[in-house]
């Protein structure tokens, strides 16, 4: 495999508009394009835009292939309907998670897992061993913009040739339609906790697309907002709030996506897991200046969790930070100490997300 950086088909486009990319996983993604507090502002208060695309896609297709993803998925996949989204983790043997991410139901025989890794696809095709589904990479054949935000829905739906307004959360147009003109594929997802929008293109149409988008009034940003509106908003990172390999979706707060009534693997180490997680995933609200990723938490100089993702919330003004607690000491209104610098500064054990509550934005 070639060590060279991967550049997406809207890297030109924002190269020029001053962008500064950075390399994630062997592409360059977006950081920002010179405020990253503007870009956030922009998402919360109206509509940004973002290029995605170096998220990686594989298409399964056969007919095991909604078999395959159940199987690889903690969540049921077997019951998606044609147009429908559903999100989950995926673990090893010993339920610890390998990655998260989406599943698109296109076809009886065809399906698309988005998620993070170039070695998820390996595993996959592990887990299907014996199954009668190809899987593929198409990460470099569906180029991939978020436009999130208030206002996106209002700023698409003029440009669309379908009704935006009638396609419902986590469901997807399997179809193109027109987009400005431009054709793409349409999802109502999202990964901002605001109203958002997923489109998928061919690369030949990535720039006119890009153009469509931005001249429309979405604000271009990057991986810096990106990480300020995901932490207000409880979504988690691979890496960063949990470790491939090592974590348990437990520790991420994700039961209701861990179905144990039907097979995949791991499913007999979580069930054992079940009745009493060791961990839970909490947002803390801390007093004080940002401490450092992977800040080490105690409750009077006793270790009880890690702080994985911090940020000064610009939304909230205030800074919190993403915690995996001891699932004793994970109550709201609980105190715990933060490491940071020499010493440590007191916070609060606060729900995820902090930033509506009830998560009621996002389906808007």
């Amino acid at each position: 495999m070639s060590d060279e950086i991967v550049r997406t088909a809207f890297d030109r486009v924002q190269r020029e508009l001053g962008g500064e990319l950075v390399d994630w996983e062997g592409w360059y993604w977006p950081n920002h394009f010179g405020d990253p507090l503007a870009e956030h502002h922009a998402i919360r208060t109206a509509a940004g835009v973002w290029d995605a695309s170096p998220l990686r896609k594989w298409e399964l297709v056969g007919p095991d292939a909604l078999r395959a993803a159940d199987l690889v998925f903690t969540n049921d996949m077997l019951g998606l309907e044609v147009g429908q989204v559903r999100y989950a983790p995926f673990c090893d043997e010993r339920g610890a998670m390998l990655g998260d991410g989406t599943v698109f139901r296109f076809a009886e025989d065809r399906c698309l897992a988005v998620t993070a890794l170039d070695s998820d696809l390996e595993h996959m095709r592990e887990v299907a061993a014996g199954l009668d589904v190809s899987i593929e990479p198409k990460t470099a054949d569906m180029p991939q913009l978020g436009v999130n935000g208030p206002a996106a829905r209002d700023l698409l739906g003029p440009l669309c040739s379908a009704d935006l307004g009638g396609l419902r959360y986590f469901r997807f147009w399997p179809e193109a339609v027109a987009l400005g003109g431009v054709p793409c594929w349409i999802s109502r997802t999202g990964y901002s906790g605001e109203l958002g929008y997923e489109l998928f293109c061919e690369p030949r149409h990535a720039e006119d697309l890009w153009a469509v988008v931005t001249g429309a009034g979405a604000r271009p940003y990057g991986l810096a907002a990106v990480e300020t509106v995901r932490i207000e908003s409880g979504l988690i990172f691979i890496g960063y709030d949990y470790t491939p390999g090592e974590t348990s979706p437990y520790d991420m707060s994700l039961d209701k996506l861990l179905r144990l009534d039907k097979e995949f693997r791991g499913r007999a180490a979580l069930a054992a897991q079940a009745a009493a997680p060791a961990n839970r995933f909490v947002t803390l609200a801390v007093d004080g200046d940002v401490p450092e990723y992977g800040a080490a938490v105690t409750r009077a100089g006793e270790p009880v969790g890690t702080l994985t993702s911090p940020c000064e919330s610009p939304t909230l003004g205030q800074v919190i930070g993403l915690a995996v607690l001891r699932a004793d000491v994970a109550r709201e209104g609980e105190t715990v100490e933060v490491a940071a610098g020499e010493g440590t500064a007191p916070a609060t054990v606060a729900p995820v997300p902090l930033y509506d509550t009830g998560k009621k934005r996002p389906r808007a």
